[in-house]
């Protein structure tokens, strides 16, 4: 049997910041070929002890056929890999590994032999830097402050969000899950992670109060608080539980969203996500067509929507400015890191450390004070 070490090396935890109930995911190297995956493998406290394959050693095979399923979206994470290790340890550094590349069928076919030699599930995905996890970024370090998106990207993401979900339901899925830890964002790309409490729906049923669900989580888990820094349960940002009972559950007393906090939102969008919250769109196309209109007036341009020249232009400079702020943060971050680096120099005076440390200073509390998050 194939030694873990072969395939990867186990490098430190990557979700640290929202920690998930069926899972620990940690970055690895891909020893085939240098590049930096995620190794997502389920909790030990999971493993059966009487043999049988739980649901959440269950959940990683209904994860992989959706994350296959799914693999010709753009803002979906990519599968690399998926198998089973033979370690109980939290962090697997060594032990034996069956991996079975992107085999959906033999993986699934492997579950009730490998839970009944105690074996763990995992799978690997493209690596996403936490700097472009939503929740990350839009937690503030200071209490009582907050962050939010730029409506321009929010409608940026939000129109991609809608073709996935209008992928999903075209192949009787419900994503379901929405919550700003599964959302990465870098200003321009929208993805998905987590699909592993997400349901795969029989094709000949009747799903429409399933995707009229998952559309109203995705208004009331996501869309809410990128507009407004808020959660939708009038609290301050924070890691939200995961399970299938909790998913199912999570949003369904809010049908009514609060935008007092974020009054200079557009009235026209704050409509638009509280007919979300109260279920009254009904469909990915319906989403879209309502959401379109809201943009149009935001100064954006669709096919049966009308937009002043004035709001267009106004529109395309809003855009490259936001841009460029984008590009300034990363400047920022770079020079922080450049004082940083200099601090830890062996041999410095007194007077360049203290300049230094004032400098980071400087540029963190400019860092916390940003527009974008």
């Amino acid at each position: 049997m194939t030694q873990l070490s072969d395939l990867y090396h186990i490098e430190s935890y990557i979700d640290t910041f929202a920690l998930g109930h069926y899972a620990r995911v940690l970055a690895a190297r891909d020893q085939q070929n240098g590049q930096t995956v995620a190794f997502k493998v389920m909790r030990p406290e999971h493993i059966g002890t009487d043999g049988d394959a739980r649901w959440e050693f269950r959940a990683f095979g209904n994860e992989v056929e959706i994350l296959q399923a799914m693999q010709a979206s753009p803002h979906v994470v990519n599968l690399r890999d998926c198998g089973y290790v033979s370690t109980i340890a939290e962090a697997p550094a060594d032990g034996e590994i069956a991996s079975y590349g992107t085999d959906i069928a033999s993986f699934t076919g492997s579950m009730t032999t490998f839970a009944q030699r105690g074996w763990r599930p995992y799978i690997t995905m493209d690596y996403l830097p936490r700097s472009e996890n939503l929740f990350y970024l839009m937690k503030p370090t200071q209490p009582g402050s907050r962050r939010r998106l730029p409506t321009e990207e929010g409608i940026t993401l939000a129109l991609q969000f809608a073709n996935v979900l209008a992928m999903a339901h075209s192949k009787n899925i419900a994503y379901l899950d929405h919550k700003l830890e599964h959302v990465y964002w870098d200003g321009v790309k929208l993805q998905v992670i987590d699909f592993n409490s997400s349901k795969q729906l029989h094709s000949d049923t009747n799903n429409r109060q399933e995707y009229i669900k998952d559309l109203h989580n995705m208004c009331v888990g996501i869309l809410y608080p990128i507009f407004t820094g808020m959660s939708p349960q009038k609290t301050a940002l924070r890691p939200l539980a995961g399970g299938l009972d909790v998913v199912n559950q999570r949003y369904m007393d809010i049908t009514e969203l609060d935008f007092l906090m974020e009054p200079s939102l557009s009235p026209a969008l704050q409509d638009f996500l509280n007919r979300g919250a109260a279920q009254q769109i009904e469909t990915t196309i319906d989403f879209t067509r309502q959401l379109q209109k809201v943009a149009a007036q935001l100064g954006r341009d669709f096919p049966d929507t009308y937009t002043s020249p004035a709001s267009r232009q106004a529109r395309d400079n809003m855009h490259k400015g936001l841009r460029k702020l984008r590009q300034g943060g990363k400047l920022l971050r770079e020079s922080r890191d450049l004082f940083r680096e200099a601090l830890v120099l062996e041999g410095i005076t007194e007077d360049i450390e203290d300049e230094l440390r004032r400098l980071v200073k400087a540029v963190n509390d400019m860092l916390n004070e940003r527009v974008i998050p």
